[in-house]
């Protein structure tokens, strides 16, 4: 096969376990890129799991030829039930991991069909992001580009108490024992590019990939024809609203958001709306009972990603307290939104937020944490041209950095190397 040496011509093949905007978190990074590939009359194809086929038949009417998925066999179904009883760290690293590596099995296999029956040029693998997670795609015909990866987090010293003994044991282990996974299953170690969002992600890469050449690559970006600034000039008095976005799981601390929302100062002038659902919702209903919150905090459950970008159109702040925040997709989103941030200044909000367009809060122990994070809902709650101001350079920074189109210009660039070098050593 030539070179391709004009980015209209390449032939892309998307390869992820799960994508879907209805998931959330990392299965939303695939979905983009086959969005705006297509969109730029670039080909490509995407192989993924059955379980998305519904939603994809929807999203992409017209691509019904360019889609492929694996089925759901008995090892998926039976991995799910088990799995679905435990701690998500324990399934995460257990069954969870068992499913995913025989879907990348499955998906090698078809992968290699795929790019010998349709001319594939790129092979991209963008999830898992972990940088420790193993790939099976190796001599699939094409050059694998893996990535963004981000990961290689742990929590603040002062909250170790989040994880529990069995997880952090998990964690240790599979730390440990990443970088012979990794020369067990080779798709990293021979992968044409490795893409990592930050330092802390390169340094997490296991000792066995680290020869592979690898470049630097924000994890997320904005869709800002979904994400737009609702033409808020003027602030009108009344009540002060923040949000909250994600799963209500124990690492994304909403506990300590109640308790901050329980001491601001104006409390009958506030509120908060929490958009998201999982396990740990009942026992957060209960706690903003206890605090006298209920009047105050709204739980809205999970709503599609296009009901969120609506709901942030009447609210004046993000706040999220994570404390394992790896990216944090909903931060650049907000931000587009031309709302303020306030976060935790740990892990990918860290890198997103700057004094510009909102607050960090330390997160060196709990009573300092939930006192500095009620401070700055005080702080945005008093101050409207605050939030103004924060909010135009907040969607200037991602309009800058953060817009999918630009990630994707930046991402033919890193095919087209990757293609170069792959053919210079005789592949196509």
């Amino acid at each position: 096969m030539a070179f391709v040496r004009n980015v209209r011509e390449h032939r892309v093949l998307i390869v992820a376990e799960n994508v879907s905007s209805r998931f959330g978190g990392e299965a939303f990074l695939p979905l983009h890129y086959f969005r705006v590939l297509r969109a730029r009359g670039i080909t490509a194809f995407l192989l993924t799991h059955a379980r998305v086929r519904e939603e994809l038949g929807a999203a992409f009417p017209d691509a019904a030829a360019e889609i492929e998925y694996i089925p759901d066999t008995i090892v998926h179904r039976a991995t799910w039930q088990v799995g679905r009883r435990l701690p998500k760290t324990v399934d995460d690293l257990t069954f969870g991991a068992t499913r995913t590596l025989f879907s990348q099995e499955l998906q090698r296999r078809r992968a290699k069909e795929i790019v010998h029956r349709h001319r594939i040029t790129i092979v991209h693998q963008p999830i898992p992001v972990s940088p420790r997670w193993v790939s099976s795609l190796v001599d699939v015909g094409a050059p694998v580009v893996i990535g963004p990866m981000n990961g290689n987090m742990s929590f603040p010293p002062g909250f170790r108490d989040f994880e529990g003994p069995a997880e952090r044991a998990l964690v240790v282990a599979v730390r440990a024992f990443s970088s012979i996974a990794n020369r067990l299953v080779p798709g990293k170690s021979r992968a044409a590019t490795l893409l990592v969002a930050n330092e802390r992600t390169r340094a997490g890469l296991p000792a066995s990939v680290r020869a592979v050449r690898t470049i630097e690559l924000v994890e997320n970006g904005v869709d800002l024809a979904r994400f737009v600034v609702p033409g808020r000039t003027v602030v009108e008095p009344g009540v002060t609203r923040f949000a909250f976005v994600g799963r209500l799981v124990g690492w994304k601390a909403v506990n300590l958001l109640l308790a901050a929302f329980s001491r601001v100062r104006n409390g009958a002038g506030l509120e908060l709306h929490l958009f998201g659902d999982g396990p740990e919702r009942r026992s957060l209903e209960g706690l903003a009972e206890r605090l006298s919150l209920r009047e105050r905090v709204k739980f809205h459950g999970f709503l599609p990603q296009e009901e969120v970008a609506r709901r942030l159109d009447a609210v004046d702040c993000l706040v999220l307290p994570s404390l394992y925040e790896c990216g944090g997709a909903v931060v650049l989103e907000a931000m587009a939104k031309g709302l303020p941030v306030i976060a935790t200044k740990w892990g990918g909000p860290a890198d997103y937020l700057d004094d510009d367009c909102g607050i960090l809060v330390e997160p060196r122990d709990r009573e300092q944490f939930v006192a500095e994070l009620s401070a700055a809902i005080d702080r945005i709650a008093a101050d409207p041209e605050l939030r103004l101001r924060m909010g135009r350079a907040g969607r200037a920074k991602v309009e800058r950095e953060y817009d999918w189109e630009r990630k994707v210009d930046r991402m033919l660039e890193i095919y087209a190397e990757a293609a170069s070098e792959y053919e210079s050593r005789g592949r196509f």
